[in-house]
């Protein structure tokens, strides 16, 4: 594609993200933003209204596009909107989303013992790793990954 028929408003887009110093990968996930906020919108998205912008929020939580992709789409209309096409009261109506906190499941001290007592096969080898996983709070794959050197016995 010829610089030519790139759009204006595109052009001073990405020239922006450069000047900003953004990193390739995230000007492509910056101009996927735009796209999806230019396709709810179907024009350009520098005429875009307040109540068009809530809309679009509004359409997001109903799709069930999560926390964080819903709050990197309005960091992204927030940059449009502050650099490429300055339009402060636009920040104004941008509604972050708060991820939801998962509080971890503690188990008791019954429950762990079933999982070590569960453990396959003849010897301490699984009950070790089950022991272990669960006293360090280690990952699956994190486990699989440990040596014998990496276990200091004499604490």
């Amino acid at each position: 594609m010829t610089d030519q028929h790139v759009p204006a408003l595109r052009r001073r887009f990405l020239e922006d993200m450069q000047i900003r110093g953004l990193l390739p990968k995230t000007q492509t996930m910056y101009l996927r933003a735009m796209r999806e906020f230019t396709r709810f919108l179907e024009h350009s998205p520098d005429t875009a209204t307040p109540e068009e912008l809530r809309a679009f929020q509004l359409d997001m939580k109903e799709r069930g596009v999560g926390a964080p992709t819903f709050n990197n789409r309005l960091t992204v209309l927030s940059f449009f909107f502050a650099t490429t096409c300055p339009r402060p009261e636009m920040k104004r109506h941008m509604r972050y989303q708060r991820a939801a906190k998962k509080i971890p499941v503690v188990l008791s001290a019954e429950e762990v013992t079933r999982i070590l007592e569960a453990a396959p096969g003849p010897g301490l080898k699984y009950r070790a790793a089950f022991s272990v996983a669960y006293g360090g709070g280690l990952r699956a794959s994190e486990v699989t990954h440990l040596k014998v050197g990496d276990i200091d016995s004499d604490r």
